[in-house]
């Protein structure tokens, strides 16, 4: 062994000391390693951050579903109904109305902004008299389980920085996701699954790209990121035993692994070796949790009515709905569904009803199943967009066909179950759907309210990075009260 390698295994900084001598990492037991304390909460311990296995407060909600609707659904065709813009069909955006609003670079060269109102029908329904779009019959069965917010509201224009802000609580890559931080802050309530699972399906449109770093655990530990389940024979990548290896030889070869990064962690205290020995024995444990799960031939034939004949599809968002249910029941804390597809630039009224047609009937049938076996009052379920659409044409009008642009100022999401109030809404919107003026919720309101569901105080929540700590609401965000039950 050269001096210079010598020199360079003995030295000890800061976190190295630290276990050694209080936290006495080394000498823990290989279930201490894997983050596991005595609740059945994972550990979030390090010397530079704070120790998170329980909730700050008692939570009204166990587990999150995220319908995420990537694209921008818009909000005038499906459930902001304005009457006011039927009279002024084609008539030009009054200035007063757009005060100068920033643009993209797909609309700011247009000449005029011809206002274009929804063709569609709108009803209330239910005793909460909520107003839907004749785009969503099945959404509207159930909005009396629902919370509309109809006064979202973000900075971003564009796809990218804007999911990644409702994701990351940044427009800016590289932070971690909102699942990453609920693993972080409050460990798995299942041992045999990943706490954090993402589902994706798309439309029948060519939709904006989706990327891995939206679930990625950014500066924390890597055993919180998200665990991608595709499709097909393999839901999740490299999970199965190579041809010739049987599970007692792979049983072994972790124990050893085990015993090496043991000696690993205790020379270095490199919190990464510690995610490493849990990712291996999660993996082990999927093996068999993981096609258990999947398996959806198990569900009845009615279960299959009620999400729709496409649950019968894999990978379709129908199947995901479905799959999302089974990944609750099984106490998968976060599950991020994303279905792509809802960039309507032209010819909106065509596509937005395809992709109602995909996601409507999945989407009730998710809050009725959750609801009738007893799942939905301690399990939140959000659908929503990274923004809305503009209340003008992109491009030409015409009596049955207009385009909308990405509009920041005001959009709607809606959210049940997990001690939200059901049967409202919140938030209100000017007679141009262009504008808040009552109850503006912005995405850091947003996630401090979500944050809050799950027990967890959005300010307390935080990481030390780079010698700053950090959170999911970066320095702003409040908890939206109005809509607590």
């Amino acid at each position: 062994m050269s001096d210079n390698y010598s020199e360079h295994l003995h030295k000890i900084n800061r976190r190295h000391f630290l276990s050694k001598s209080s936290l006495g990492i080394g000498s823990l037991a290989l279930g201490s390693l894997l983050g596991c304390n005595s609740s059945g909460n994972r550990s979030n311990q390090d010397s530079d951050n704070k120790l998170f296995s329980a909730p700050h407060f008692a939570p009204k909600a166990k587990r999150i579903i995220y319908l995420f609707q990537s694209g921008g659904p818009s909000q005038i065709d499906l459930f902001d109904y304005k009457p006011l813009l039927m009279k002024m069909r084609g008539e030009d955006l009054p200035d007063s109305v757009r005060q100068g609003q920033r643009l993209t670079g797909m609309t700011s060269g247009q000449s005029s902004f011809p206002l274009a109102p929804a063709i569609f029908d709108f009803k209330q329904h239910g005793q909460s008299g909520a107003w839907v779009s004749e785009l969503m019959p099945h959404t509207a069965k159930v909005v009396d389980d629902l919370c509309f917010i109809k006064s979202m509201h973000t900075e971003a224009i564009n796809h990218d920085p804007a999911i990644t802000f409702f994701q990351t609580g940044s427009q800016q890559a590289g932070r971690p996701s909102m699942g990453s931080w609920l693993s972080y802050g409050l460990g798995s309530m299942n041992e045999n699954l990943p706490t954090f699972s993402v589902l994706l399906s798309r439309g029948a449109q060519r939709p904006q790209p989706i990327y891995s770093r939206l679930w990625g655990n950014g500066f924390l530990a890597s055993l919180h990121q998200g665990v991608q389940f595709r499709s097909g024979k393999d839901p999740v990548l490299y999970l199965q035993n190579p041809s010739g290896i049987t599970s007692s030889s792979r049983r072994q070869v972790l124990d050893v692994l085990a015993k090496m990064n043991q000696i690993r962690m205790s020379d270095f205290g490199d919190p990464e070796i510690q995610s490493r020995i849990s990712q291996y024995e999660m993996a082990y444990k999927m093996q068999t949790s993981v096609p258990e799960a999947t398996d959806l031939s198990s569900e009845p034939d009615e279960v299959f009515e009620l999400y729709g004949e496409d649950a019968r599809k894999p990978g379709t968002y129908a199947a995901n709905c479905l799959l999302a249910r089974r990944l609750a029941e099984r106490d998968v804390k976060f599950v991020q569904l994303y279905h792509l597809g809802w960039d309507q630039h032209s010819n909106l009224p065509r596509d937005i009803r395809l992709q109602c047609a995909d996601t409507d009937k999945a989407s009730a049938a998710l809050v009725t199943d959750l609801k009738r076996r007893g799942l939905l009052e301690d399990t939140l379920v959000i659908w929503g967009g990274e923004f809305g659409r503009t209340n003008f044409s992109q491009g030409k009008l015409t009596d049955t066909n207009y385009g909308r642009d990405h509009h920041p100022r005001c959009f709607t999401v809606w959210m049940a179950g997990g001690g939200i109030k059901p049967g409202m809404s919140y938030g209100e919107t000017d007679d141009f759907s262009y504008n808040i003026v009552k109850d503006p919720v912005h995405v850091h309101d947003f996630q401090a309210t979500i944050l809050h569901q799950m027990g967890m105080d959005h300010e307390r929540l935080t990481y030390k990075h780079q010698g700053r700590r950090y959170r999911l609401t970066d320095v702003h965000g409040h908890v939206v009260k109005d809509i607590l039950a």
